[in-house]
């Protein structure tokens, strides 16, 4: 019977979690919604168009539409941004999700300034004047990878592939989990994921381990987002109790195997791990769910 993992790294334990200081999805979440109040200009600019003949019209629309994705990629970029604020190793990102926004919102706007009495000068100055405010409110986005003392590029490289795959497989589980829109299935899955990142932090922080732990941070948490895929598509049929509860439980036995290496990697007791990477892999084998080791580095 499994059992839920109750120690200082559980969820709500009293350790000094160096995730809960790094990278919180809620808090990039809550990053991307600034500037949410640039999508109103764009369909101000649309209304105030509708009677100023079909020329006018189209402009305006095509304009709405560069300022609407403008604002998307804004928003996108202030949640890449903050999640590599929050790491200590990163790569930038590899599109520039603000500078474009910053570009586009130039563009936006003198498309919109068209549809006055502007010219085509004035509207250019226009546009000029609105993407260096833009930059100005937002500024631009990272353009280095973020490195720690003393690795080389070698194992920075390293870190942040590990880092960026496990961060995916963590977001594809809150993608499935959500589709079903059951909130207790949603705190229990963000329970683990907390766990989960925990260790993410514990590597970052000292990348010694990196060989064993990304056995876990790649294989074991790919093999969390298909057990969670799995369930997703049986629950979302049948609302099986025992399918449920056999998710929940498999939840708690992953919890308690990360939480207790990560204890252990704080600890520097490597002693054990891959009895503890056997247990989990035969653990999640039980489940119906195939793992194979990946050795691209």
């Amino acid at each position: 019977m499994a059992r839920k993992f109750g120690g200082k790294f559980s969820p709500g334990g009293a350790a000094n979690d160096p995730r809960d200081a790094a990278v919180d999805p809620v808090r990039i979440k809550k990053a991307g919604s600034r500037g949410g109040l640039l999508y109103v200009p764009p369909v101000i600019l649309v209304f105030t168009s509708l009677g100023a003949g079909p020329a006018t019209l189209v402009t305006a629309l095509a304009g709405a539409a560069v300022l609407t994705l403008a604002v998307w990629l804004l928003q996108e970029g202030l949640r890449a941004e903050a999640a590599y604020d929050a790491r200590k190793v990163a790569r930038r990102p590899a599109l520039p999700r603000k500078m474009l926004a910053s570009a586009l919102t130039g563009i936006g706007i003198a498309l919109a300034a068209y549809t006055g009495d502007s010219g085509v000068v004035e509207s250019a100055l226009y546009g000029v004047a609105a993407l260096a405010l833009h930059v100005a409110a937002f500024g631009i986005d990272p353009l280095s990878d973020k490195k720690m003392e003393g690795l080389d590029r070698f194992q920075q490289d390293r870190v942040a592939r590990v880092v960026d795959e496990a961060e995916a497989h963590l977001t594809r589980m809150t993608t499935e989990i959500a589709s079903l829109n059951d909130r207790r299935l949603i705190e229990r899955v963000s329970g683990f994921q907390r766990v989960a990142r925990r260790m993410i932090a514990t590597v970052e922080q000292d990348p010694r381990d990196l060989s064993g732990v990304r056995r876990y941070l790649g294989v074991y948490l790919m093999g969390a987002r298909d057990a969670t895929t799995k369930f997703a598509e049986i629950y979302r049929r049948t609302s099986d109790a025992q399918a449920r509860a056999k998710y929940e439980a498999l939840l708690d036995d992953l919890e308690e195997n990360f939480a207790a290496r990560t204890e252990k990697m704080l600890l520097e007791d490597r002693s054990d791990m891959d009895i503890e990477i056997n247990v989990l892999r035969d653990r999640l084998q039980r489940e119906g769910v195939s793992l194979k080791m990946k050795r691209n580095d």
